[in-house]
């Protein structure tokens, strides 16, 4: 990398495609020291992370102690924090956490694992915090540090306001990494308001430290904590101070930092059309400007000279831009039957087509693309959904216990077993009442919560004008836990994936493109669709078919990614709006909002409006809103 690129940063970076390669990178770096001490007759001190971010880093660690040997038993471990008050057994406990993800597959003496104590009397906190220091400083100190960031820049549970002087401490946790954690526990209000955490003065002690993020939901902390000030407001920026820290990012974590976004600024580089138009909607949005008005003066106030000289006038690269952009909006998602299809995105022929649209969840399919999900079906296309989870775990007590209470009234209504209705009744009762926070349902109580989500899913799919057996509902294994956490993606889960395709042999796939989510349900989703392409691509049918990939409820494509904008007058976004309400489990407020607190059409609406301005921002014509995709080639 040229050192004129990296001049912002004031952490060294090294960033890789996904997040696969980068924690296989963090894992080696940890085996590498491991067998190092091995050889001189040392131990080894690592100071560990939980959370989503280093699952994968645990995963290659376990795989290189099974295939490769690497053993544990001279290696130390202290983790960077734990929940308070946590009994050690509860689902969201970091010792649970750590003995699932590493301990209990490796040969670590136990005596040689150490994490804060969340069981600890209130006065006994201090001392065990004394304590922890003292013992890591009597081994010599942490020789690694792995570190995963909070969207508030807090590194272990170091909030905004911690001082690098810091160190093991009971801390209260800030309202946003509460909210942020509300997943794990099933709602926020039984997430804990305090944890123990090692300090920011404890972590900067370590000889090397390792600090990791994947996602575009960490970009902007990225940058603040590698290019911005150090300040209190950001503890992670403190490591700007540590002599031997690296950040490890996949591509959509680095997507703010300089060198990534806007290269242009810090030295000459290799124009291509993709980085072009990447620049020239920058350009237009710092100068406040359309396309067809940047001027020479423009690009050469902001690094773009280059592309003057070689296309010799910015009217030249304007009309280039303007015309691209302009030829990814359709109003035909489908293709235009008897139309010149050169520079429309997608193919007039074959028409009708047969569409296929996978939801990772009962509802993503109208929140996402229900604009163009509309417009398939108006057009005259048969579309399929896919439904690939139950979203069961995403549906409240009170409507499961409002359900199973209809099934009792139904029965006595209508003379049907009347006393099974009340023994069901009350046994969904009784199950819940007995759940105590954060714990599984029953699996009784799950089905009635996944029904509740196909019931809804099915209304809105009559809504939009498909017919029930247009609507297919996959329950893939890797979901069904019955938790929050799942199973990794398994080859049943891409098998039923690639059978749905096989029976429809769609023109189209639309799938959630939610690429940079490493741990999330939609990452997984798409993974599966991903692979059972890849596995079929051959198939003569499957050479006519094209990947649609949108985006979630909560982020869009940049203006410069997209290939496909479509369009929705107000008229199809109310329409839109109403195919969102059938879902009426997820109205009003939902088990998993995550930080934002709109509803899901609201996000959706909000989001497709800012779509639809960016567009006319940049001269095009002017719409109330706009769906966005992305096409993936296989």
């Amino acid at each position: 990398m040229n050192n004129d690129l990296t001049a912002f940063e004031k952490i060294p970076v090294s960033i890789f495609k996904g997040s696969e390669e980068a924690s296989l990178f963090s894992a080696r770096e940890i085996a590498t020291l491991i067998k190092k001490r091995q050889a001189e007759g040392k131990h080894a001190v690592l100071g560990l992370a939980t959370g989503s971010t280093p699952t994968r880093v645990y995963a290659e660690l376990v795989k290189m102690h099974q295939k490769e040997g690497l053993s544990f038993k001279n290696v130390y471990t202290f983790n960077l924090d734990e929940y308070y008050p946590m009994q050690p057994d509860t689902l969201q406990s970091y010792v649970r956490f750590m003995n699932e993800h590493l301990f209990n597959h490796i040969d670590i003496p136990k005596n040689q694992v150490h994490i804060p104590d969340g069981t600890l009397p209130k006065d006994k906190v201090a001392d065990f915090c004394r304590e922890y220091e003292q013992k890591i400083d009597s081994l010599g100190g942490i020789d690694i540090q792995l570190l995963g960031i909070g969207r508030t820049g807090h590194i272990g549970f170091n909030e905004p306001g911690s001082t690098e002087k810091s160190f093991t401490r009971l801390v209260t946790l800030d309202q946003v990494t509460r909210i942020d954690a509300a997943s794990d526990f099933f709602g926020e209000e039984n997430v804990p308001r305090k944890a123990i955490t090692m300090g920011v003065g404890s972590i900067l002690k370590a000889k090397q430290v390792i600090m990791m993020a994947w996602g575009e939901g960490k970009a902007k902390v990225i940058k603040k904590a590698v290019e911005g000030p150090i300040t209190d407001q950001i503890p992670s920026s403190f490591l700007q101070k540590h002599t031997n820290c690296l950040v490890v990012l996949d591509d959509a974590a680095s997507s703010e930092l300089v060198r990534i976004k806007t290269p242009w600024v810090l030295d000459s580089i290799e124009w291509d059309e993709v980085k072009i138009r990447k620049a020239v909607v920058w350009l237009c949005q710092t100068v406040q400007k359309s396309v067809l008005k940047l001027t020479n003066h423009d690009y050469m106030e902001h690094g773009m000279g280059d592309i003057i000289t070689e296309y010799g006038s910015a009217y030249q690269v304007n009309i280039k831009v303007f015309n691209y952009l302009q030829h990814t909006i359709t109003g035909w998602p489908g293709g235009k039957p008897n139309a010149d299809d050169t520079y429309r995105p997608e193919r007039a022929k074959p028409f009708p087509k047969r569409a296929l649209i996978f939801s990772p969840h009962p509802d993503d399919d109208v929140i996402s693309m229900g604009g163009t999900f509309i417009r398939l079906v108006d057009q005259g296309h048969e579309v399929h959904v896919g439904y690939q989870t139950s979203g069961n775990i995403a549906v409240f007590d009170d409507d499961a216990v409002r359900f199973a209470d209809f099934v009792r009234d139904f029965n006595e209504q209508f003379g049907l077993s009347k006393g099974d209705g009340e023994k069901f009744y009350k046994q969904i009762v009784k199950s819940i009442r007995e759940k105590g926070p954060g714990q599984n349902d029953s699996p009784e109580v799950l089905s009635i919560k996944g029904l509740i989500r196909r019931g809804e899913a099915k209304a809105g799919g009559r809504y939009v004008g498909i017919p029930d057996e247009q609507m297919h509902f996959l329950d893939m294994p890797f979901y069904e836990t019955g938790a929050v956490k799942k199973k990794p993606l398994g080859e049943e889960d891409i098998k039923i994936t690639m059978d749905l395709i096989e029976k429809i042999k769609p023109h189209q796939i639309y799938a959630a493109g939610d690429l940079s989510d490493p741990h999330g349900t939609h990452r997984v989703c798409l993974a599966a669709v991903m692979e059972a392409v890849k596995r079929l691509k051959d198939k003569d049918w499957m050479k006519d078919c094209w990947v649609w990939l949108y985006r979630g409820a909560w982020q869009e494509w940049d203006i410069d990614q997209i290939e496909m904008a479509v369009p929705l007058s107000p008229d199809e976004l109310m329409r839109k709006r109403r195919a969102v309400f059938k879902h009426q489990s997820q109205k009003d407020s939902a088990m998993f909002p995550g930080s934002d607190k709109r509803e899901f059409w609201m996000r959706a609406e909000d989001r497709n409006h800012a779509t639809a301005q960016a567009y006319n921002a940049l001269g095009l014509a002017e719409y109330e809103a706009m769906e966005a995709f992305v096409r993936y080639k296989f």
